[in-house]
């Protein structure tokens, strides 16, 4: 929290990864004098109460001092990270659906750019992608020569993201659901046993990441030699991490599922998402041997994750509301020290129409994370789609985010 005057700026960082309560009372006067005879009334500054609950874990309370708001924001990124430096490709236009279809729909999408001369950067692959949302695999019906797909985009300097989520599909006979059982990598119930919930390939495990050996194994499983059909120009979105559990309360993981060391979920909720783009970025790192940065998109985000990669607000709607709210959103995690953030461009849910579109494009081209998205069931809505005064307009506000400055 920033607290903020002309003269003083002083914040509160309040580090607690259970869940939180906090209420914010502003008062702007004396509610005591309320009766008081105006002439008679205490002239008193305005005042803000502000009360943090916290459902466990230790009171970690640290007072930024400022005194100016480029000292305090200093302050914060001395104790948890600064932003980091994000490759290149990343800060371009990003075009992604859930889902594209097959290998000949990725490419048909790709050369549409090139036909109308639109910019762009990074293709996106959602769930329907993989082998029955086993991650780590390809549906080899869809996606057969996945690596000869990369190296298609690769020859124009494209890159291709894929989605990596926390559950893994309970399945003895796959080896990655394997490995992770017997290495002890799945969080437990209260009573000891593999905690199990639903998530998009049905019933799931959920994969540890406050353990450091499951971080590490789970960053081996990007290596080239481990994920078949992976290539150097792949990279990784770590979605539904909160951690989304759709059949759990408040469809998430119960409180009294057990971690490493004994923690209960309600102790480290808000950290899970972390732990896991951490692992994830880790992976990368390891996979280029340091020579490349990595990039990973992460939905669930914690203090510090700055330092991680890219995140974005979620789930949104195709509605003026919701392009009109992205941009506070998106300033308020730049406050919070998320630099590279965005909003998905048009909205995920239902359709925009083309002027809502065009608009969101306009806005969307200042933001840090550029990408439009889709749920499955919206119309498709490639920039070309909605005639060519439509696709003028895009093309020219995606093309500006392309044009060289000087600064």
């Amino acid at each position: 929290m920033v607290a903020h005057k002309p003269d003083r700026t002083i914040g509160v960082f309040w580090l607690n990864a259970s869940d939180t309560f906090v209420n914010i009372q502003y008062s702007p006067t004396d509610h005591e004098d309320d009766q008081t005879p105006p002439v008679k009334r205490r002239r008193l500054r305005p005042q803000s109460d502000v009360h943090w609950l916290s459902e466990s874990g230790v009171i970690d309370c640290i007072i930024l001092l400022g005194p100016r708001p480029h000292q305090l924001f200093k302050q914060y990124a001395q104790l948890t990270g600064y932003q980091a430096m994000p490759p290149l490709f990343s800060l371009g236009y990003h075009q992604c659906r859930w889902n594209y279809n097959d290998e000949a729909d990725v490419k048909a999408v790709d050369a549409g750019f090139d036909r109308h001369n639109i910019p762009y950067d990074v293709i996106w692959l959602d769930i329907e992608h993989t082998d029955g949302k086993r991650y780590f695999t390809w549906d080899p019906a869809l996606f057969p020569k996945p690596v000869g797909l990369q190296h298609h985009l690769e020859k124009k300097k494209r890159k291709m993201v894929v989605i990596s989520d926390p559950h893994i599909k309970v399945d003895p006979d796959w080896s990655l659901y394997r490995e992770a059982r017997d290495g002890r990598h799945f969080v437990k119930d209260r009573e000891g046993q593999i905690y199990r919930g639903t998530c998009w390939p049905g019933e799931s495990s959920y994969l540890d990441f406050s353990c450091p050996a499951t971080r590490a194994w789970y960053s081996r499983c990007f290596s080239l030699d481990k994920y078949k059909g992976s290539t150097a120009s792949l990279f990784v979105w770590n979605d539904m991490n909160e951690p989304s559990v759709f059949n759990g309360p408040e469809q998430t993981m119960p409180k009294d599922a057990v971690h490493h060391g004994g923690w209960e979920h309600r102790d480290l909720h808000n950290l899970y998402g972390f732990y896991q783009h951490m692992a994830t970025v880790d992976g990368l790192i390891s996979r280029s041997g340091g020579s490349e940065r990595p990039f990973v998109l992460s939905r669930s985000f914690f203090a510090g994750s700055q330092r991680l990669g890219a995140i974005w607000t979620g789930d949104n709607v195709s509605s003026w509301e919701y392009l009109k709210i992205s941009l506070p959103m998106v300033l308020s995690l730049n406050l919070a020290g998320i630099a590279f953030c965005g909003a998905d461009v048009g909205g995920f849910v239902k359709d925009p129409d083309p002027e809502l579109l065009v608009r969101w494009y306009q806005a969307a081209a200042l933001q840090p994370f550029f990408r439009g998205h889709s749920a499955k069931d919206t119309k498709r809505r490639e920039p070309w789609l909605f005639g060519e005064e439509v696709t003028a307009a895009i093309r020219t506000a995606i093309q500006q985010r392309y044009k060289k400055r000087n600064i």
